[in-house]
């Protein structure tokens, strides 16, 4: 066995903040002005990063999936309509098709784009959902809702970008629109009118019947909505941002929280946010509005995170079809995973390994070859669900499946307690593409043997998250390692030992040439805190912002043991997603984006 990462602390020129630090300053951060140096900075990784990556709003690498849809290879692709919830408000689409529920509109939309939203409830005759421009220069925006008789013009007022890319894509734009206008210096039939239409949307809606649509009273000085929507495709000027979709937006409409693009890709790729937006820690910038709304926009949840909204949760306001999308949200299947068996005091920076408390780590185990003399723990590995355990490739041989013995719920190696289960494997699947040379794709997958019906009854144990997405957690995140691993000195250790460790951002410069892009690396500066041989296969977890853990890493390979400047290098989880969702099943992992 190849000795393993020796795990460094960040110096604070290099740390970011952690969740915890994240959580408690993100109401501060997300009002803080971007100076034109940031923005220039900000523009450049934009350009670089989202569009060498084509990030859009169907990127469940960085964004989640709407219900109707689900991530597969870091896309968001439509369900089939039987794959949606059954229950929820039965609709009615423009083409008068009947549909038992919202999701399974939206489904057959996916693949048909000409039944779009009309209304609730069953199809009634000649009711129809309308909109246009009046035939006038001024382009004024006449919407007639399903229980009006008469169109009404939109006020200006709570109109952005988002409302105006859905009004312009049920126009039959796909790009969206170009620009809108608050007009006042219009027609006297126009200014004459005592009540307009105020609209609100998410931005992601196909029809503006889906919005909240509220017919009011007019101000006497409140103008009307003119649209140009986007037709000709045009080369970008340097001042301008060039959205995936071609659309052509200028530099300072991006990181704003608004999607001006029409696809989003101009908020998913930002170092910081412009006022009235909050910043992810994924890099993504979502509207003020949408924090503390009861759910979660950003991957890790800050927007949504305890000590950010006590006390602050905002009450449904509107009746759109947005409120729709959330309840069927609610009828997904749920996978419960990353919490520890019992209620732990958090704690804050730690130096040098700790030992952990019963239940403190509950997706640890150890994996045993009853070969070896002594049958003791010689790789560690992370229960994930069900009766699979993920460990390193490099643990485990095929021809030696039979030997292999799983411990769920062990803490010391010698001591055992009745808190304790056993497990034969029932296979191995080692990744058809690891490379014993490198350490690429050092990860494999162990189906335990169950018990009479097959099923692991896995009661001393809890899951770790399976992260989806490789923007989950970033450089300088406190995140934690455990295992029965040899200390410093070389010298056996009895007992489940933990410490704290940071990702590291610069990787390939400290391992050139060896360190290859579904890696990982932490550590600590000083090595103070360390793995060595016998940690391998075994769990870097970080956390969200409610405390949720996922496994980020599984312990590969390193220089050494408590060495400073070598920092312990991981498989990464995220990358490897897909792979075991195929093996495992997606149901099993898949706690969003289902």
């Amino acid at each position: 066995m190849r000795a393993v990462p020796v795990f460094l602390v960040f110096l604070s020129l290099f740390c970011f903040c952690g969740l915890e630090n994240a959580t408690s300053n993100a109401e501060e951060k997300q009002f803080e002005q971007v100076e034109p140096a940031q923005a220039a900075q900000q523009d450049m990784y934009l350009i670089g990063e989202c569009l060498s990556n084509q990030y859009t709003h169907k990127s469940c690498e960085k964004v989640f999936c709407q219900p109707w849809e689900r991530c597969v290879e870091g896309k968001c692709l439509c369900k089939l309509p039987y794959q949606c919830p059954k229950n929820g408000s039965s609709v009615c689409s423009t083409n008068r098709k009947h549909f038992h529920t919202y999701c399974h509109l939206k489904s057959y939309e996916c693949q048909r784009q000409e039944a779009k939203f009309l209304h609730k409830g069953e199809c009634m005759p000649e009711e129809t959902f309308s909109i246009s421009m009046d035939g006038g220069d001024s382009k004024l925006l006449r919407v007639k809702p399903v229980n009006q008789k008469n169109y009404l013009f939109v006020c200006d007022s709570e109109w952005t970008m988002n409302e105006a890319n859905v009004a312009c894509k049920h126009l039959g734009f796909e790009s969206g629109a170009e620009y809108y206008q608050a007009k006042s210096n219009i027609t006297e039939s126009a200014l004459n009118s005592l009540r307009c239409l105020q609209i609100t949307c998410r931005g992601l809606e196909t029809s503006l019947a889906e919005c909240h649509i509220e017919r009011k009273s007019r101000h006497s000085n409140e103008g009307f909505v003119s649209l140009q929507c986007h037709e000709n495709l045009r080369a970008c000027s340097d001042g301008e941002f060039h959205c995936v979709n071609k659309k052509c937006i200028s530099l300072n409409k991006t990181c704003d929280g608004i999607n001006d693009c029409g696809d989003l890709s101009d908020e998913l790729c930002c170092k910081e946010c412009r006022d009235n937006s909050f910043h992810c820690r994924s890099n993504i910038c979502i509207p003020n509005k949408n924090v503390c709304n009861k759910e979660i926009d950003c991957l890790t949840g800050e927007d949504e995170a305890q000590v950010l909204c006590a006390g602050k949760e905002k009450v449904a306001e509107n009746h759109s079809m947005d409120e729709e999308r959330k309840f069927i949200k609610t009828l997904l299947p749920q996978v419960h995973c990353g919490l520890p068996n019992h209620t732990l005091t958090r704690r804050k920076r730690i130096v040098g390994g700790e030992i952990a408390r019963k239940g403190e780590f509950p997706w640890q185990v150890a994996i045993k070859d009853t070969s070896n003399e002594g049958v003791t723990v010689y790789c560690g590995g992370v229960y994930i669900g069900g009766c699979w355990v993920l460990t390193a490739a490099h643990c485990v041989r095929a021809n030696r499946v039979h030997q292999y013995r799983v411990w769920i719920g062990l803490l010391h190696t010698i001591q055992h307690d009745k808190e304790t289960d056993t497990f034969r494997l029932k296979q191995l699947i080692i990744h058809e593409k690891y490379d014993a040379s490198t350490y690429q794709n050092d990860i494999a997958l162990l189906e335990l043997k169950g018990f009479g019906t097959g099923e692991c009854s896995l009661k001393y144990s809890t899951p770790a998250c399976i992260p989806w997405s490789e923007h989950m957690f970033q450089a300088g995140d406190t995140c934690k390692v455990s295992g029965w691993g040899l200390e410093k000195g070389y010298t056996k250790q009895y007992i489940l030992k933990w410490g704290n460790v940071n990702l590291f951002p610069n990787c390939s410069e400290l391992y050139p040439g060896r360190f290859f892009k579904k890696m990982a690396c932490a550590g600590t500066y000083d090595g103070s805190i360390d793995s060595c041989k016998g940690d391998s296969g075994g769990p870097l977890v970080c956390f969200d912002a409610e405390n949720v853990a996922y496994v980020w890493g599984i312990v590969s390979w390193g220089e050494n043991c408590g060495e400073a400047g070598h920092p312990g290098v991981y498989t990464k989880v995220a990358s490897y997603y897909d792979w075991i969702s195929h093996h495992v099943t997606r149901s099993l992992i898949s706690r969003y984006n289902t």
